[in-house]
């Protein structure tokens, strides 16, 4: 039988089931549901509707310590051992195999002990040991919340930067930063709530800063930052053919002819983040021009910085946050830089790359009153293992890590947890993925049990059904 899609509005298998038979598929399906006790009387996400404007600043659970997040992610996975965790105990035992007990029973050769080839520094009044490859952090080592305890359930790329940026290892779920925006909303109506600065696109790609099955314009505007112009970054960011008003005539037609054709059928999340994108990009090419025109930025401001793609980037996340941007996420690089399999003395030139613009980022932040309530987190998705890959390199490892944070209602010159003495597990204030998101949403002022989303029949949460707030860390 050939169905006419276009007249009779068959465009998803719950019309068709609607439709066939004069509805008794659909009433089939009811019944199947009903004797399961599937239905429910909530709100389906294909049935919501947020009243408003979606993106306006909403209330939070209770008083917040941090209003705005930007997250420093180090794509590829730092080396705990070789950064924030120093294992003295590897130089004793150079050379030696594991203990058996120690031995992640994911990896199949453990490899050697190996000591790192960087001296430990005790750095600040708090005496917070950090690795030499950081000289200029480490003269803001007082202001850092170091987190020694991480762990997360796999050791390879794909499924850990999932985990990392949605809590879950396929790319089936929200990401952080739209569970934020979707929490809270954005203080700025011109600009993205959550914006995510990566020259290129990491491992995995889009599902990373992806808003899943929340609506579309909580998905996180991606700019490719190899090239700070605004023109660049920003594909046609202004239009060359048509004027202010013509614009707005334009894009209020396509409005309403998206709206006649989402009124139709289900809720389309494809076409609702097409939507959110388009009427943000005509709001952006006015507000964007500004905030990532750092040619604005006085010399000194610059020079602070430093120079190169990541300083840019860092410098550029002030400028949103300052702005009323909700999070910003800036990805190191392209691809995995800091996946060092062959030469762990490559994190140097990682290091030397982005120790002075966090180092800035941090003195900018607290300079303007804006660090007391902006938090910063730096980690990638997993550590590297105490052992030796090849004679100089260091494989992936998920069992214990390291990350900081700083600002936003955390103590400052803090170290939290701790791995045993060789870095293999995390032993002490054990701190998992889910843990640590629960940690940053209660910061914000979010409950992570109640920031939650209904959809295909159930209540989804950042968190799953896991999940500590890590109370000690808390200022």
């Amino acid at each position: 039988m050939n169905w006419d899609r276009t007249n009779r509005g068959l465009s998803t298998r719950r019309e068709l089931l609607g439709r066939i038979g004069g509805g008794f598929g659909a009433l089939g399906m009811l019944g199947a549901f009903a004797e399961a006790g599937l239905l429910t009387t909530e709100a389906t996400a294909d049935e919501a509707k947020l009243p408003g404007d979606p993106l306006a600043p909403r209330p939070p659970h209770f008083p917040p310590k941090a209003k705005r997040v930007i997250f420093l992610f180090m794509n590829g996975g730092p080396s705990h051992v070789d950064t924030f965790d120093p294992k003295p105990a590897l130089a004793r035992y150079a050379g030696q195999s594991p203990p058996a007990g120690m031995i992640d029973p994911k990896r199949k050769n453990a490899g050697k002990l190996m000591p790192s080839p960087f001296r430990f520094e005790k750095r600040g009044e708090s005496g917070i040991e950090i690795g030499e490859i950081f000289p200029r952090l480490g003269a803001v080592a007082d202001e850092l919340c170091v987190l020694r305890s991480l762990y997360t359930d796999n050791p390879n790329h794909e499924p850990s930067l999932l985990m990392m940026n949605s809590g879950n290892m396929q790319p089936i779920r929200p990401s952080l930063g739209s569970w934020l925006t979707f929490g809270l909303g954005s203080e700025n109506r011109n600009l993205p709530g959550f914006v995510v600065l990566c020259p290129g696109k990491p491992v995995v790609g889009p599902q990373l800063w992806s808003n899943s099955f929340l609506p579309g314009v909580y998905q996180g505007t991606h700019i490719n930052n190899r090239n700070v112009s605004p023109d660049s970054m920003i594909r046609d960011i202004r239009n060359r053919r048509i004027d202010e008003k013509s614009q707005r005539e334009q894009l209020d037609l396509i409005a309403r002819l998206n709206r006649s054709h989402s009124d139709e059928r289900d809720r389309d999340e494809p076409l609702e983040s097409r939507i959110a994108s388009l009427e943000i990009a005509y709001r952006m090419q006015f507000a964007a021009s500004d905030a990532f025109d750092l040619g604005r930025e006085s010399k000194t401001s610059r020079a602070l910085y430093g120079a190169g793609e990541f300083a840019d980037a860092c410098l550029i996340a002030r400028r949103l946050v300052e702005r009323g941007v909700r999070v910003v996420q800036i990805y190191y690089g392209d691809g995995q830089p800091w996946d060092d399999h062959g030469d762990i003395t490559n994190h140097r030139n990682h290091a030397q790359k982005s120790d002075q613009a966090i180092a800035a980022l941090l003195l900018d932040l607290k300079s303007r009153g804006l660090l007391e309530d902006t938090l910063v987190l730096w980690g990638g998705e997993f550590g590297r293992t105490p052992t030796s890959e090849g004679s100089k390199g260091r494989d992936h490892h998920s069992t214990g890590f390291s990350m900081w944070l700083a600002g936003g209602g955390v103590k400052r010159g803090f170290v939290y947890g701790a791995t045993d003495e060789l870095g293999f597990k995390a032993i002490e204030d054990r701190m998992h993925v889910h843990d640590l998101h629960a940690t940053i949403l209660h910061l914000m002022g979010l409950d992570h049990t109640k920031l939650t989303y209904r959809y295909s029949g159930r209540d989804f949460r950042l968190t799953d059904v896991s999940g500590v707030v890590a109370d000690k860390i808390i200022a």
